[in-house]
Parts: structure tokens; sequence; C-alpha cells
């Protein structure tokens, strides 16, 4: 059973987008995606009416095989990379939990295009 958590950092214009660049260019990323569990660790920009001129965001999707690999991925220490970033670009974070049963219905697979 997979969890998925949409991480949404906000902070004053440019600030999330600078952090994911670092967290990416500092290869972070890359050491997060090869932990043994993890199944995504994506950053994604809104667009649109979810677009903010006045403050920046970006979500990050990360997702892990279970329970037990999240809590492995925060005992490293990129945690502790993670965290001084947040506060070196001062951003603010909510944050949303999917747990993934994997089973699409069938009343659903017909709007899917493959």
């Amino acid at each position: 059973m997979a969890i998925t958590v949409n991480l949404r950092y906000t902070g004053k214009k440019g600030a999330a987008q600078a952090f994911a660049r670092e967290m990416i260019s500092s290869g972070t990323v890359e050491k997060i995606r090869a932990e043994k569990g993890n199944l995504r660790y994506e950053y994604y920009l809104p667009f649109g009416e979810a677009a903010d001129n006045e403050n920046d965001t970006i979500l990050l999707i990360d997702s892990w095989e279970n329970r037990q690999a999240i809590d492995l991925h925060h005992a490293t220490p990129m945690m502790k990379t993670i965290a001084e970033l947040r506060e070196k670009y001062d951003l603010h974070m909510t944050i949303e939990r999917f747990v993934s049963d994997d089973i699409i219905p069938e009343q659903d697979k017909r709007f899917i295009r493959k």
C-alpha cells in the first residue's frame, strides 16, 4: 500500500522555485529518489488562478512504498538539508497524505485514455 504525500511549499516570489532548484542541483533529490522504497519525488508548478503574483508555490509529490520507507527517509541526514533549505528560503508548508488502494473501479476506467 503506497503512501503519497503532496507538499506545497509557499514563500515570497521566487523562493519556492529557488528551493526546488537547489534541492535538485545539490544532488539531494537524486539521493532521495535512490532511497529504498521511494516511488516518486517530483516538483510541479501551479498555473492559472493557482499562481500568485506576490507569493511562490511549488508542489512536491512524494511517494513511498510504505510507512517504514518514509520513517527510514525521515531518519536520513537529508532531512536536515531539507529543513535548512526551507529556513533559508523562508518557506511554509501544507500537506495532504494519500494511501493508494491501487484499484481503479470499472466505472472510472472508461474515463482513462491509454
